[in-house]
């Protein structure tokens, strides 16, 4: 699949603001220490990945109440659903320096039905070929997602027969629809109807 950037400019990938806050003091430090204990750019990428995938649960997998989405919130409460955990690595990349986009996948219940959006996120390294998508959604015994710059390792390979879709579009801000429903909701189950079936 073809990844279709949002913005011209590179530099939009980079960026701070009140969502991907990496010029957040928390959110820096966190950098600062992952980066410490990495070789190199390379290295880093996998640690803030590994980091946001295994240490930040996902707050529907803990049964956890509270909804949020601001990256710095993510890191200081040590929760969020997909789209806020994406939010939390964009951030800790582009606090490094590495552009990162947010992305999306449309996924459906086996039989098709409850279609709901999926936040991923798309990192390029320098040298590299261009964008790789990564999922820091947090694994189950069901999903094995992994760091990857050699073809992805999602936790969703999407079943177009059922209506599921891969979206191109690399977004250097989140999705209105996405940032909607976490701003809306105030528990899980207005966040669950509230979350958006198609972009």
């Amino acid at each position: 699949m073809e990844l279709i950037q949002q913005e011209p400019e590179l530099s939009a990938y980079l960026a701070a603001d009140d969502v991907v806050d990496h010029d957040h003091r928390l959110v820096r430090e966190t950098a600062a220490r992952l980066h410490a204990e990495s070789v190199d750019v390379y290295a880093y990428a996998r640690a803030a990945y590994e980091y946001v995938r295994d240490t930040i649960p996902h707050s529907f997998d803990a049964g956890d109440p509270r909804v949020v989405w601001r990256a710095s919130d993510v890191l200081r409460q040590r929760t969020g659903i997909c789209y806020a955990k994406s939010h939390a690595l964009a951030a800790l990349l582009r606090a490094q320096g590495v552009p990162a986009a947010l992305c999306y996948q449309r996924l459906t219940d086996d039989d098709g039905s409850n279609p709901v959006v999926h936040g991923l996120v798309a990192l390029r390294l320098p040298g590299g070929d261009g964008w790789h998508r990564q999922d820091p959604r947090g694994n189950t015994a069901d999903l094995d997602a992994q760091f990857s710059l050699d073809g992805e390792r999602l936790a969703y390979v999407v079943r177009p027969e059922l209506g599921e879709a891969d979206y191109p579009v690399l977004y250097a801000r989140p999705h209105a629809h996405a940032l909607r429903a976490l701003r809306v909701a105030h528990d899980p189950e207005a966040l669950r109807r509230a979350l958006p079936t198609m972009l």
